[in-house]
């Protein structure tokens, strides 16, 4: 009867004997760390997770002194490779002799909820930026304006050639400064929402970056053709996948040391996820995959925000305002980024049709 209500809990259930060879491990255990439960009984727990030798230890002295412990937010490697964010409770299980002759080992996975709160910190970020930016460039539009006008006032009054050209410059530069502003606050008109296929604004992208480097990168494609339809504005998503598509070349354009370039498009559709705090039946992942060097960690937190860029000739404006585009489209932009895999991840809802 334990056996039966344990193999039917939702928490995954695992069982070591004090020399941390697994013993059991119910059906809920088997799914989170992707094993066979009949083919692991015997090994060593390292067979079915690891994660660092700190926790070997802390397991090893769980059996020698009999306390249960529990540890947080930990990171945890499955066999295959996978890996998960999770809490985990140790339980020492007393023999006749009072020698610890098993541990309970108990997984609560945390990637779900890490996933959501990094999500609903990225839409909040991003509104609280957008709000900064609105507010600035108003008052940096009215004086631009003001400027502008006396500088025209100006020049006709001058007849001297030489003193027009300084106006002009005047002129010039505010208009410069007015698109900058303009840039800032991303896309000026809301999307104009059909139906189109995913796959054809991809390839629009693939086009223009191949162009642009002249076969130097290796674009690969890895599509799922069962994508159906999605509801957006075409253009908006040429314009923010091809931001976060050129940013990859650049970075692997500068980066001297690697021979072979290559940036992947993965495209697939995942089922019932959530996007911040709603959850949708189905929801269009495309992902950007370049093995350049990486993003570098200070500016990691900050990447959509406006004017943030890690190149000395960036504008900082790409990122920012392809995360205004997906959001517009009730998605949102994530990223991570190791050396040789910087990975983007634009997640956009399946709508079944065009909303105004």
């Amino acid at each position: 009867m334990y056996s039966l209500l344990i193999d039917h809990l939702s928490t995954a259930v695992v069982q070591v004997n004090n020399q941390l060879e697994i013993e059991y491990l119910n059906p809920a255990a088997e799914m989170l760390l992707a094993v066979s439960r009949r083919r692991i009984y015997g090994n060593h727990i390292m067979a079915a997770f690891r994660e660092d030798e700190n926790s070997i230890h802390a397991l090893q002295s769980a059996v020698e002194s009999g306390y249960p412990f529990t540890k947080r937010e930990a990171e945890i490697e499955c066999n295959s490779g996978k890996k998960l964010f999770c809490d985990y409770t140790v339980t020492p299980i007393m023999g006749t002799s009072n020698d610890t002759e098993s541990l309970i080992i108990e997984l609560y996975p945390r990637d779900r909820m890490k996933r959501i709160s990094q999500e609903d910190e990225i839409i909040a970020n991003h509104e609280s930026s957008k709000e900064l930016v609105r507010g600035l460039a108003h008052e940096i539009k009215n004086p631009l304006g003001g400027i502008r006008g006396a500088a025209q006032l100006i020049s006709r009054a001058f007849t001297d050639e030489a003193l027009n050209d300084y106006t002009q410059v005047i002129i010039e530069e505010s208009d410069r400064l007015r698109d900058l502003v303009d840039r800032l606050l991303g896309p000026r008109q809301l999307p104009k929402n059909t139906s189109l296929n995913i796959h054809k604004v991809i390839e629009r992208v693939r086009q223009l970056i191949s162009v642009e480097t002249d076969n130097q990168i290796e674009l690969i494609r890895d599509y799922d053709p069962s994508i159906p339809d999605l509801i957006g504005d075409e253009s908006q998503l040429i314009q923010a996948l091809l931001n976060i598509t050129r940013n990859a070349m650049q970075a692997l354009m500068e980066d001297e040391s690697n021979e072979h370039k290559s940036i992947r498009m993965v495209t697939r559709a995942l089922r019932q996820f959530t996007i911040g705090s709603k959850r949708h039946r189905l929801v269009c992942k495309i992902s950007i995959i370049d093995n350049g060097p990486g993003i570098p960690d200070a500016i990691l937190k900050t990447l959509f925000y406006p004017m943030v860029s890690g190149r000395a000739d960036g504008t900082g404006l790409g990122l920012s305002i392809a995360q205004s585009i997906i959001h517009q489209h009730h998605g949102i932009v994530e990223c991570n980024s190791y050396p040789k895999k910087t990975e983007f991840n634009l997640l956009i809802p399946i709508e079944t049709s065009v909303q105004d």
